[in-house]
């Protein structure tokens, strides 16, 4: 982390030829159960990471944004009152989507001063670890500081969805930034995501000595293409046909009816967002009551339903976590959008290293590229660093 920060200071002197007015960083974030509820207004369990995107930001006079990263060649530079959704794309919309987002929340953009970013990160691009919220929530808490906006966290959350669905086009819930800026060391972040109410749970992982194991596929993704959209239009439509307000007012007790209601196809995804909300809720409790080894089971289900009823995972993900089960895992599923990116394993850290030989011996045995295995620790959400 050091590093990083040191790294972001020297590219912002080395490209803008002064130093920043402060640094902020935010987190990437695995989420430990409830895949695809987000969105649909149920529940989702999430926890910030020990990887983390740093941004360097000092204030202009005349009104212009500029954003540069270790990541792109290239400067991007606009006049703050023109930012909108048509005006911005590729991956400075991330960042500067949040500064027209702030203006939808109160900052008059024809007023605050202008700005000079750079970024860098160690939350892989692609891997199902919200890279993108990360960048957003980072720059949330950065102009919300010295632009003196004087936000909450979860209206700062709401800022990094809206920029996500408007300016970059993807159609994601609120659970990314949430965790982002809501997290706490050594706990996952229970969130309601109709009344975006929250709370911090214990994970235990350390008093357990489990560790949670990423094997991150190397199969890139990304939410503004078709796969994502089109499961949530599924969603949309399972509960217009039920004729309920979102999926959140379905329970697992109505399943029946909505087979009976419903194509197989849209049943199968109303399916997984039902059970996969029952399932965080038992997890929660599971994690209250038992501890962490109690909820290895409901990873394990979890992943049948996104390779099953919602069918977002590849052979990779399967692969991953079949290997895991196989090799100590107290339970494992794929994380994130799917169609790529990671999976995550809770095991033992004594049989850690068996695991990990098992999971790079198994990706070459079946032909594919070699994947990265790396420990992530609940992590504290957005801070400024300096």
């Amino acid at each position: 982390m050091s590093d990083i920060r040191d790294d972001v200071r020297a590219g912002f002197n080395e490209l803008y030829g002064y130093e920043p007015a402060g640094m902020w960083s935010a987190p990437g974030r695995v989420n430990l159960i409830g895949e695809h509820t987000d969105y649909n207004e149920g529940f989702v369990l999430p926890f910030a990471i020990n990887r983390r995107t740093v941004i360097a930001l000092g204030l202009r006079e005349d009104g212009i944004a500029r954003v540069a990263s270790s990541f792109a060649d290239e400067v991007v530079e606009i006049t703050i009152s023109e930012l909108s959704p048509e005006t911005l794309n590729g991956w400075a919309a991330y960042p500067l989507g949040v500064a027209w987002a702030l203006g939808q929340r109160g900052a008059d953009l024809a007023t605050v001063p202008g700005f000079d970013i750079f970024i860098d990160s160690d939350v892989p691009v692609g891997a199902g670890l919200s890279s993108s919220a990360a960048i957003e929530s980072a720059v949330a808490m950065a102009l919300n500081d010295v632009w003196r906006l004087r936000l909450d966290r979860p209206t700062l959350a709401a800022v990094g969805q809206l920029a996500e669905n408007k300016v970059v086009g993807a159609p994601t819930g609120i659970m990314d930034q949430s965790a982002s800026l809501l997290g706490q060391k050594d706990s996952a972040v229970f969130l309601d995501c109709r009344s975006l109410d929250s709370e911090i749970v214990d994970l235990g992982f350390g008093a357990a000595e489990l560790v949670l194991l990423i094997m991150d596929t190397g199969v890139t993704h990304s939410h503004a293409t078709g796969g994502y959209a089109e499961r949530r239009a599924s969603c949309e439509l399972g509960a217009r046909m039920l004729e309920v307000e979102s999926l959140r007012d379905v329970t697992v007790d109505d399943l029946p009816r909505a087979r009976n209601i419903l194509d197989d196809t849209t049943f199968r995804r109303v399916r997984h967002v039902v059970t996969e909300n029952q399932r965080v809720l038992d997890t929660v409790r599971a994690l209250r009551e038992q501890g962490p080894a109690a909820i290895g089971d409901l990873l394990d289900a979890s992943h049948l339903s996104m390779r099953n009823d919602f069918e977002i995972s590849i052979p990779e993900l399967d692969l991953a976590v079949e290997t895991a089960q196989a090799n100590g895992a107290i339970g494992a599923r794929m994380t994130g959008g799917g169609f790529g990116g990671s999976a995550i394993a809770l095991i033992h850290r004594d049989d850690l290293s068996r695991l990990q030989v098992a999971i790079d011996g198994a990706f070459a045995e079946h032909g594919f590229g070699q994947p990265d295995t790396f420990v992530v620790v609940p992590a504290h959400g957005a801070s400024r660093e300096s």
